[in-house]
Parts: structure tokens; C-alpha cells; sequence
């Protein structure tokens, strides 16, 4: 069996090229627009939730949120109860760049699905969904591994 992940990070790459000529937002790389995307869906949420929402490394997801702060699209705030947990929200900035992400996102996958029968969409949606389901159970075992490394 050919692998699978080949064709999977061919797409993500293909997207990315897609939006980056798309979007040309000041300040805001083709890597950063699902941040854009789950702070504006969840304004509030804090940078430990925001790397389970995106399945990134809480590092990774500091130094993004410190450029995104930086070219001024979110602002992080300590919370009122515990002062560890910084809360993520939106900016205008943001919220100005959320549509315009948004569209390139529904107009790649427009594009992609276009010379597929409504059964062929249902049929790869049913497997993405699964394939899915599938990561999310593995890299949740490997979030738990990771943070009981960390409390020993």
C-alpha cells in the first residue's frame, strides 16, 4: 500500500501555495491562518487549548501567538483567576482577515471536489472522517504520554 500521508501533505502543500497567493494579509503567514481561524471561533480560549484545538506543539503555538501579537492580530491576557493561563483573542485585525480566510479555504475545497459525483464526495468524506477519528485518537495518546513525561 502506496502511503497514504504522500498524497495527504502533497494537498496541505498544494493549499498552502493556494492561499499564500489568495491572501496577501500584511503580517500573517499561510501558517498562520488556522490560528486566525480557531481564535475567532473561540475568543478567550487559552494557548494550552488552542493546542489541543490545533493539534500543535504548545511551543510552536507560543512563538506564533508572540508574531500574531507582534503584526497585531490577537492580544493574550492573563487570566483573573490563575495568572499562568494566558487567554487568546481576536483583534479587528483578525476579525477583518477571518472572511477573507475563510473564502480561499471554501473556494480550495470548491476547486478540489469539483469533477467528483455528490457519492464520490460522500464516500471520501465518510473515509476522511474516519482517517480523522483515527489521528486524533493517536496523537490524544501522544499528548498523554508527552504530559506524563512532564509530571515525573
Amino acid at each position: 500500500m502506496s502511503s497514504v500521508m504522500k498524497y495527504i501533505n502533497r494537498i496541505a502543500r498544494c493549499y498552502a501555495l493556494f492561499r499564500n497567493g489568495k491572501l496577501k494579509i500584511k503580517g500573517l503567514n499561510v501558517y498562520q491562518h488556522s490560528y486566525i481561524l480557531k481564535i475567532c471561533q473561540n475568543p478567550g480560549v487559552s494557548q494550552d487549548q488552542l493546542s489541543r484545538l490545533l493539534y500543535i506543539h504548545k511551543s510552536n503555538v507560543t512563538r506564533q501567538l508572540a508574531l500574531l501579537e507582534q503584526n497585531g492580530y490577537i492580544k493574550r491576557i492573563q487570566n483573573d483567576k490563575d495568572r499562568r493561563i494566558l487567554q487568546v483573542y481576536p483583534t479587528e485585525k483578525a476579525y477583518e482577515a477571518y472572511p477573507k480566510i475563510k473564502s480561499a479555504s471554501a473556494e480550495w475545497g470548491e476547486l478540489l471536489l469539483s469533477d467528483f459525483s455528490e457519492q464520490d464526495i460522500d464516500f471520501l468524506f465518510g473515509m476522511l472522517e474516519k482517517m480523522t477519528e483515527k489521528a486524533v485518537q493517536i496523537a490524544e495518546k501522544e499528548i498523554e504520554k508527552d504530559q506524563g513525561s512532564c509530571e515525573k
